[in-house]
């Protein structure tokens, strides 16, 4: 396994492989709603990202294209030739790039609550200041703000609790480099010559990635389907965990047929 990249797998060893890439301030834990589910069909291999979880924190300055050649590190390492991929926000970014570098590498790709470009550079870059100087704590409430919507976060004060918990043991350095990493960030470009078949999944809530952002991403990605689900924010896996899963179910499913499309229609999901 990678020196630099913390995973954990789970499910059948002779199951199609399935990727999971978590959120900017969680860890593989982020996609604990669908482990269960996804890997009674699929060998699940849930990582961290640089400087997140038990991964190995940045060196130096972080980009997207070395998060990514660090996840190709780590499949190469596992002797993974080809896997599909499901990643939210950071983690779909991750994804675009990979899918759009590594073509060979993608079978199957879902993108969750995510863009592939998130500006305004300067912000970023200040948030990554602000977390360098007073740490995660600095920035949580506004970041959970984000994730979850205000019903569910009244509703579940113990799984925001959990999250929060989460977000805050993120080391500064990784972070900020993460941050750093987003307000460099434009894959718009390489978006067009993905050829994995490709579910965009958006939460109608997302403050953080408007649905706006995913419509450009299934605009751009030929084919790509788009998903819109209701009563959900930023983590729409955990604040709507069934309709997400079973979304993920349908789209990575061997055996399913692709429907044609252009990527300009619309799912409207809410159950």
């Amino acid at each position: 396994m990678s020196p630099r990249l913390h995973a954990v797998l789970d499910g059948p060893v002779d199951a199609p492989v399935l990727v999971l890439g978590s959120s900017l301030g969680t860890t593989s834990e982020m996609w604990r709603p669908q482990v269960g589910p996804l890997s009674e069909r699929f060998r699940v291999v849930r990582y961290d990202h640089l400087g997140h979880g038990g991964s190995a924190g940045p060196t130096g300055r972080t980009t997207i294209d070395i998060l990514g050649t660090e996840l190709l590190r780590l499949l190469d390492d596992l002797a993974l030739p080809r896997v599909s991929y499901a990643g939210l926000s950071l983690g779909g970014m991750v994804g675009m790039w990979l899918a759009a570098h590594a073509p060979d590498r993608v079978d199957r790709l879902a993108l969750l609550c995510t863009a592939a470009r998130l500006g305004p550079e300067r912000a970023w870059r200040d948030r990554a200041g602000t977390v360098r100087e007073g740490g995660v704590e600095a920035v949580a409430e506004a970041v959970l703000s984000r994730w979850f919507t205000p019903d569910f976060a009244a509703a579940h004060p113990a799984v925001v609790a959990g999250y929060r918990g989460m977000l805050t043991s993120t080391p500064a350095a990784g972070y900020a480099a993460c941050c750093e990493a987003i307000a460099a960030m434009d894959l718009r470009a390489d978006l067009p010559g993905i050829v994995a078949p490709t579910l965009v999944v958006a939460g109608a809530d997302d403050p953080a990635t408007p649905v706006e952002q995913a419509r450009e991403i299934a605009r751009l990605v030929p084919a790509a389907r788009l998903a819109v689900v209701d009563r959900a924010a930023h983590l729409a896996n955990v604040e709507r965990p069934e309709p997400v899963t079973r979304l993920l179910l349908e789209h990575f499913e061997p055996t399913r047929v692709d429907a044609a499309g252009t990527g300009s229609g619309q799912e409207r999901v809410d159950g």
